[in-house]
């Protein structure tokens, strides 16, 4: 049965002070897996120690630094699950969040992906920084091209797949270094049905290693990802070609700006207004609310 052949594949690089409470997480699930691997993409802390402290709990795979979907695709490979859960070593699942992705695939065959809601954390406090359970489920590959709204919340450390889903799709993709979970689960969303729990059931870590704080990295991996995306003779998906690009260079612009980067900011300002004019509306908006962001950061006109 399914439910008892689930393999968590967590990908690790350097994160020994992380691991163990992303192991532990795994270990502690309502629903039992059959089997937790660690791919240690050739760390130089100590990772390895850490993770062999579980005995025969874990099994620990080691490769030459490769990358995170090297990691993870050596994982997969590795494994035997009917389900595939990854987990990224930096994040923590709550006891359920197997049990109830895994609920989701028996509900429906065509589903292909499950996601679930997270908890961004601070992780030298703990506290809570945001919370999000807006994610869609269905045929939302559309969704995931234009970039207008969450679609697939935290797809690096809170997705469970189908293996055949995975093989169909090739799985991840080592040239992308940021957005390689994007470009993951739009090629599988245009074959497969998402579903969603709308419960938060991982908590992400928010520290400057973080991959997703790098913008010139961010902008060259969405970027392949587009490149990919619309290379294709689908008039359906190329007739969204400006509309995704005028999302993907504002995106760019607002992350650029709130890095300092104030030239490349103005420069995807253009380019977003090029490739779709609607989106004047924002920018010009942006003042107002970079002032009711301060403002509520500060407590207010009486802070």
């Amino acid at each position: 049965m399914i439910v008892n052949r689930t393999s968590i594949i967590i990908p690790t690089y350097n994160y020994g002070r992380f691991v163990a409470e992303a192991i532990e997480s795994a270990l502690r699930q309502t629903l039992p897996p059959l089997e937790v691997i660690v791919v240690d993409d050739g760390s130089t802390d100590d990772t390895w120690n850490v993770v062999l402290s579980f005995g025969d709990r874990v099994r620990y795979i080691r490769q030459d630094n490769a990358g995170v979907c090297a990691a993870r695709n050596r994982g997969v490979a590795e494994s035997k699950g009917e389900l595939i859960a990854f987990l990224d070593a930096d994040d923590i699942w709550e006891p359920e969040a197997l049990e109830r992705q895994v609920a989701r695939f028996a509900e429906d065959p065509e589903i292909g992906l499950v996601h679930c809601g997270i908890r961004k954390f601070d992780t030298r406090t703990g506290e809570t920084l945001t919370m999000h359970v807006d994610g869609l489920e269905g045929w939302v590959a559309t969704e995931l091209l234009l970039w207008e709204r969450p679609v697939i919340v935290g797809p690096g450390g809170g997705i469970v797949v189908r293996r055949e889903a995975f093989d169909d799709v090739g799985g991840f993709d080592p040239l992308l270094k940021v957005g390689e979970d994007w470009d993951f689960c739009y090629r599988l969303a245009k074959k497969y049905k998402v579903g969603f729990v709308p419960a938060v059931l991982i908590n992400y870590r928010s520290h400057a290693a973080a991959a997703h704080l790098n913008v010139t990295e961010m902008e060259r991996g969405m970027g392949l990802f587009y490149q990919k995306a619309f290379d294709t003779d689908d008039a359906s998906v190329l007739a969204l070609k400006r509309r995704a690009m005028g999302n993907f260079h504002r995106v760019l612009a607002g992350s650029y700006y709130h890095a300092g980067n104030y030239r490349e900011s103005l420069k995807h300002t253009a380019l977003s207004l090029w490739n779709r004019p609607a989106a004047i509306r924002y920018f010009l908006d942006f003042p107002l609310r970079r002032f009711r962001s301060l403002d509520h950061r500060h407590g207010g006109a009486g802070g």
